[in-house]
Formats: structure tokens, sequence, C-alpha cells
């Protein structure tokens, strides 16, 4: 982490932060035009539909303009359609202005190489200090880019989508679907793509005015309005996505949400039917995803938290599925990148062929739950906490791959340092609901006592 307090966030991954508060327009045209310096050429940029996007849309085309890079405006569109349309344009980069699943007083800046992955972290602190000590070339009148237009990331995305499911097995199930984008950038694609897979859709907080009817991270305590629309259309499936639609989280039929953990698991049980394969996931997502991949055969590599972490790991392993368990999917055939969207499409193709309802599909899977606390990270010495869990526990398995995971015969408990917040984020996981709150609580009690 290279700068942070409670209002700005700047690390490797990006920026993210407060409108108004840290992230202002002196902030992102700095990094903006950092970028520019490094990546040069043309680079794409697309946005979210939060209200602070309009300022912070020129901000970042006048940096890059600055430093003579060509500039294509894509408008509002997800994060995956932004990285999938950076790879299939030879782009040397985008930038996606979006604060994903943060509430509406957040904004952030995700920094696209030209393969349509994140920055790499290393390429990320190689910006970060590059817009720390100022070292940008302005360009004089001569040598200022162009700005150009381009409305077709949306409609490449759908087409390749449909390229990669059973159209006509799900076209033929004639599902209804209820589709909740959170007023985020899904709204622009995600009904689009379920009318034309024959779906008979229904769709709530599905316009673009930037105010958002609930808290954006589609988690169940968010997604009530969903279960009710679900309930009252008596829809076979609910779909709900943060503000980039880079996540998906699913209502069952009868209204129930259930956990984000669910749509990576899911998704891997189907890919693996077809194609069995290495599974990557991050070091929290839940012990489903071995299980899952246990019935196959299939081996399972953890990464550091992170979407980066998994895309790179899976990119260098030849994975065939991964992702995270905040509803993160991450389909090499489509992109290395988290994408909602095509998780969406997945999910119905899984259903088509099933031919049982997506209840009877969850009910099948192996059952775990997850209670999760978080403390301030200014009171935590992870390094100190490291070691004091080593000598009390010599004898547990201990990860510490990101934080430190630990075992139990109940289950495990990890404790990291989260890279959205200025927070320790505590999660126990268990089979049985009351060991998960107790390992969490336990954890949580533990960095009381040791905190510094």
């Amino acid at each position: 982490m290279i700068e942070k307090n409670s209002f700005l966030i700047i690390s490797a991954s990006g920026v993210r932060g407060i409108v108004g508060e840290g992230l202002v327009p002196e902030v992102v045209v700095g990094l903006a035009a950092a970028f520019g310096e490094i990546r040069k050429g043309k680079i794409l940029v697309g946005y979210d539909t939060r209200t602070s996007n309009e300022m912070f849309k020129y901000a970042v085309i006048s940096a890059l303009l600055s430093t003579g890079c060509e500039v294509i405006d894509l408008g509002i569109c997800p994060t995956p359609s932004v990285q999938l349309m950076v790879r299939k344009s030879g782009a040397n980069g985008g930038v996606v202005i979006t604060g994903s699943h943060n509430p509406a007083e957040w904004n952030a800046l995700k920094f696209v190489r030209s393969d349509g992955l994140f920055l790499f972290p290393e390429e990320g602190e190689e910006l970060v200090k590059v817009y720390r000590e100022r070292r940008i070339k302005w360009s004089r009148w001569n040598g200022i880019g162009k700005v150009y237009r381009d409305d077709t990331a949306v409609e490449y995305h759908i087409d390749r989508i449909m390229e990669l499911v059973d159209v006509d097995k799900i076209k033929g199930k004639n599902f209804k679907v209820v589709i909740d984008a959170c007023n985020g950038a899904g709204s622009v694609i995600s009904p689009v793509l379920l009318e034309r897979l024959g779906c008979k859709t229904f769709k709530i907080n599905c316009n673009i005015s930037g105010y958002f009817p609930h808290l954006p991270e589609p988690i169940p305590d968010n997604l009530q309005q969903l279960c009710r629309a679900v309930k009252d259309y008596e829809a076979d499936i609910g779909f709900a996505h943060d503000i980039d639609a880079d996540r998906l989280a699913l209502v069952v039929e009868g209204g129930r949400a259930i956990s984000e953990e669910y749509t990576l698991a899911l998704v891997t049980k189907f890919v693996l039917q077809k194609s069995p394969g290495l599974v990557v996931t991050n070091v929290c997502t839940s012990q489903m995803i071995d299980d899952i991949a246990e019935q196959f055969n299939c081996p399972v590599k953890r990464t550091r938290v992170g979407d980066i972490y998994v895309s790179r790991c899976m990119m260098d392993c030849g994975a065939v599925i991964g992702g995270e368990g905040n509803g993160g999917v991450i389909f090499p055939l489509i992109n290395y990148a988290r994408d909602g969207v095509m998780a969406l499409a997945l999910l119905l193709n899984y259903m088509a062929e099933e031919k049982e309802s997506i209840s009877s599909i969850v009910d099948k899977l192996p059952r775990y739950y997850r209670f999760k606390n978080k403390v301030k990270s200014y009171k935590v010495n992870l390094d100190k906490l490291r070691e004091d869990l080593l000598k009390k526990f010599s004898s547990n398995r201990v990860d510490f791959t990101d934080g430190v995971k630990i075992w139990f015969n109940e289950g495990w408990v990890h404790m990291r340092k989260s890279g959205t917040e200025p927070v320790v984020r505590i999660i126990g996981e268990a089979k049985d609901p009351e060991d998960a709150e107790k390992l969490s609580n336990w954890a949580l009690n533990f960095i009381d006592e040791f905190s510094y």
C-alpha cells in the first residue's frame, strides 16, 4: 500500500476514495496522466453511472490527452466490457472510472493493460511512483492527443457471450428472469442479453440515473427488493449486479437470496462437468470450490485476494475457470476478467441443461456458512499477529498467502487487510453457522487482545 487514509486509498491496484473528500479531480488527473505517460498510444475510457463520473471522465480524458494519448470514449459500460474491448481493439490500455460495489459517495479508477487484465502489482507500483514523483512529460500544443467515440463495446460483449453459450437451449426454456442492476452499468447490457436469450425479462433498478436504490454490494441483505420481485413475478431466477457489473448474485425461485459465494461455485460445477481442469480462486473463497473440484478430480490453486492475482494465476497456469467468492466469475474463454454478465448467461445455460430449478441445483452443492467481522486496520499489526498465532497454534494448518488463515476442527478463519477500506476483514467459515460465528468472533477477540 502506498498511500491510505479514511477518504482515499492509492495502491498498486488503482485509486479509490470518497468524492470531494479524498478523491478530487487533482488526484484523478495526476494518476491518469501517469498512466498515459507509461502506456502511451491508444487508451480506452469507460465508466459506470455514478453522478461523479461526468466530472472524472473529463479529468481522465484531459490528463490522457495532455500526455499525447489517443482517447476512445466508450461511454457507460461494464468494467468487463471495457476490458474485453481493450483486448479486441489492440489498444495500449484502458481506464475504467467506477466505484464498483462501494456506496454512491465513492468512486475509483481501474487501470487496464493491453491484454485486458488490470495492471499487475509491479506495474501498479510503477504507476504510483510516476504519479508521486511527477515524472510526466506534458505535451506541447502540437502533440496533444485526440478523442473519439465508440459505442460498440456493449454490443461486442453481448455477441461474444452468445457465441459461448447454447442460445437455442436457453431460448427453449422460456425462463422468467428478474434483473436488478442497481441503476449501474449493468442496466445497459444485461436486460438486452436476457431478451436475446429468449427470457421474459422483468427489470428493476435498470436506469442510468446514478442514484442507487440500495447499497450496491450484491449480498443478500441488499437484495430484498429483488426477492420480492422474483416472488411477485413468479420468476425462475433473479440476478443482481454491482455498479460496474463485474459481480453477480442470485435470488432463487420463490424469492430467497443466497450467498454471493454460490455464484462461482455454481459456474465452477457447470464448467468442470464439461471441461475438467484447474480451478483458481483466492484464499478466502468458500471451501465449496475445493469440494466441487474434488468431485471431478480437478486441482485448485489459491491466490491472494484481488482479481488480478486470480487472473494472472489462471493465465499462467491454464485454468479452465476461476474467480472470487464475492460473485466475481472469471471465464477465460471470454477474458481473464471478472464478468457478471458472462456469469449470468452461463448460469442460464446450466439451468437449461439440468432441467431443474435453480434452488434444486443449489441444494446439491456442499453447504458452508460464513460469518464476517471487521476492525479498523490501524489497530492491527498483522506481522506481529502472525508470530503470535504461530506460537499459539503451532500444530494447526496456517496459510500466510494473504494475511492469516488458520484451520480448526470446525472450519477456518481468515484475517487480512482490505484493499478497498482501511479495515482488517475477518471471515469464519464452517459447516455449522454457530461454528462460523464463533470462529470469526474468536479472531476478533484475538486481534483485540493483541492490538498494537
